[in-house]
């Protein structure tokens, strides 16, 4: 799939462990961050958000993402701050981020957020732009609902599968 959309020579940004499973399957360059590194990749600022969940999981005492294992990514191109969550759950490193003009929210259930989970988090950390991404067997518009009135924040569905 990489291959079908990755313009020849484009850099790559992607977690160790993500580096590690694909081998030399993905030719370089590649740029490896852990959580919470920050470095500019062909011209863009790139900062590695954790991403991982605090709660569910295939059985008792396992989670389906860990913390350190992958990562969201805030991308800045000028002054625009874009977000994309990767597989996660409301952290409080997600709580915690300011300034997002654009977020994308998983909402693929049990392995990322429900739709009122991924609400009450853009009403904490306001991005301007929603985009749920990942849904498949969510009610996208019951996020929609959720969020509708709250000033300065604009939710988009698209058709993701």
């Amino acid at each position: 799939m990489l291959a079908k959309v990755r313009k020849s020579g484009a850099p790559v940004v992607m977690p160790e462990a993500v580096r590690t499973q694909a081998g030399d399957k993905i030719p370089a360059p590649v740029e490896v961050l852990a959580n919470g590194q920050k470095k500019d990749v062909a011209g863009v600022s790139v900062e590695a958000v954790p991403m991982y969940n605090l709660t569910r999981g295939p059985a008792a005492g396992q989670l389906f993402h860990t913390k350190g294992r992958g990562n969201g990514y805030i991308l800045t191109f000028g002054d625009k701050r874009v977000y994309i969550a990767g597989d996660t759950e409301p952290t409080p490193e997600m709580m915690a981020l300011r300034n997002i003009d654009v977020a994308f929210l998983p909402m693929n259930q049990p392995y990322t957020m429900t739709p009122q989970q991924a609400a009450d988090a853009v009403k904490t950390f306001r991005p301007k732009i929603v985009y749920p991404y990942h849904y498949r067997g969510t009610d996208v518009n019951e996020f929609q609902r959720l969020v509708a009135g709250e000033a300065g924040i604009e939710v988009r569905l698209r058709r993701w599968y």
